[in-house]
């Protein structure tokens, strides 16, 4: 490279580092002005997440940089980042509380990082948050004393046994609620041992989360519903979309959706261990979707095992769900052994008609995401 050449670019260099100098102060505007609307919406009692107001902005932003002849996915891309950054901004300006002079709310297993998620997002909107955990049931006659709200969150395998033990005795006015993963059984001991309102809820989501907002909240009602309402307002209120399901269908779900998931992701990390594989081989040959699912799989192991182990063993239809799919697993094998090319068409061609229109839709969705992991790449 000449001196000119050298000379032009470090011109050019200079040049792009006053308008990234730029972009830091608009960047740094931006989340300034976000934060006075986390203040507005703070006393105003309004959802962090508006979904509405954030698709016309988005669609509006991209019809403009069309225009101007950037790529609408480039300003889309940069927004929905600087949103995420702005949700964890306006949470930590607090929330309205909806329901004033409850009382203490006492989170069974608060000192578990799910635990303290809520008990930090309830102490966000102003409330009085008791934690007891397993060494604190000395104090629990005084702590239950006046409670409004009792929410328990302890592992599932004895999530029954502590609500039909420990829970009989509650304020008829108590409301009485849990956040585990299956929710007929606990729901059924809620029902049983308390004679006010119970909710069964289930955070579609783990505890490393920043923010509520866009996030899901499964509500299986239980009794009296009315006297729950503020807690259904409050958690959208920190933004998260509530989804009502009947326990037993909801459990059948979580079959699918977690327990057998998850057990397929625990072989394939079993697998990879047993065959001694060369992870860092893998990573620098993997294509942008290998190493998703490499991290997806290694994010599983840097958990609980005791967490993951209550899950696939919570339902005992989940042993179905994951030897149907032994089944189905052990039957296209047969097909690659036989070496039936054009049957393993027929059969991924059935597939594809199955999924319909999500299958382009969940393509285009997740292009987004591997190009977030390609970028993440160091040399």
């Amino acid at each position: 490279m000449n001196e000119k050449t050298t000379e032009e670019l470090e011109k050019l260099r200079d040049l792009i580092d006053g308008v990234d100098q730029q972009l830091l102060h608009l960047l740094r505007k931006r989340l300034d002005l976000v934060a006075q609307v986390g203040a507005v919406k703070h006393s105003a009692g309004l959802p962090i997440y508006a979904p509405e107001r954030e698709a016309a902005m988005l669609a509006k932003r991209r019809a403009e940089a069309e225009t101007m002849g950037i790529q609408p996915q480039l300003i889309e891309d940069v927004l929905r980042r600087l949103m995420r950054e702005s949700y964890l901004n306006e949470k930590d300006v607090g929330f309205k509380q909806v329901k004033e002079q409850l009382g203490k709310i006492v989170i069974i297993g608060g000192k578990g990082q799910l635990g303290q998620l809520f008990a930090h997002m309830f102490s966000l909107s102003g409330y009085d948050v008791h934690l007891l955990d397993k060494n604190d049931w000395h104090m629990a006659e005084s702590l239950f004393d006046g409670a409004g709200l009792v929410l328990v969150t302890v592992p599932i395998s004895v999530t029954c046994e502590l609500i039909q033990e420990k829970l009989t005795k509650l304020s008829e006015h108590c409301i009485l609620a849990d956040l585990t993963s299956v929710k007929a059984a606990p729901l059924e001991a809620m029902l049983a041992a308390h004679k006010g309102p119970v909710v069964g809820l289930h955070p579609m989501f783990g505890p490393d989360v920043g923010s509520f907002a866009k996030q899901v909240v499964v509500v299986c009602h239980g009794r009296n519903a009315e006297a729950y309402g503020w807690l259904l307002e409050q958690i959208k209120i920190w933004g998260a979309r509530l989804v009502e399901a009947e326990a037993v269908k909801h459990d059948k779900a979580m079959q699918l959706v977690q327990a057998m998931r998850h057990f397929s992701t625990f072989v394939y990390g079993l697998n990879l261990c047993r065959e001694h594989a060369d992870m860092q081989s893998l990573l620098q040959f993997s294509s942008p979707i290998y190493r998703l699912e490499l991290a997806m799989v290694g994010r599983l192991f840097a958990q609980s095992p005791e967490l993951y182990a209550d899950i696939i063993f919570a339902q005992k239809g989940s042993l179905k769900a994951i030897s149907d799919y032994l089944a189905n697993y052990s039957e296209a094998l047969t097909v690659l052994e036989s070496g039936d090319r054009e049957e393993f068409i027929r059969r991924f061609r059935e597939v594809a008609q199955w999924f319909g229109e999500l299958a382009p839709q969940f393509q285009h969705e997740s292009r987004a995401m591997l190009q977030s992991v390609n970028d993440l790449k160091s040399h």
